[in-house]
């Protein structure tokens, strides 16, 4: 597995998972309990993991639809 996105945003998250999907690319999102578990005031991101044979594609998906992968 590989990180394609990094966010503390959950919209974008399902955003990107739903991209995606739609193009049968299979995503992993990791972190979640630890977000939910800070009370949701935005201090621990997200991250979106897909595997490494689909991350080429995946992030051509990611921004071509203008989302940023908050990897610097």
């Amino acid at each position: 597995m590989k990180e394609l996105l990094r966010t503390t945003d959950p919209t974008i998250v399902a955003f990107a998972s739903a991209l995606l999907d739609g193009e049968d690319i299979e995503c992993f999102q990791i972190d979640v309990n630890m977000s939910i578990l800070e009370g949701g005031i935005g201090v621990f991101p997200r991250r979106l993991m897909v595997h490494e044979d689909d991350y080429d594609a995946a992030l051509r998906v990611i921004t071509d639809n203008g989302i940023d992968t908050g990897q610097g």
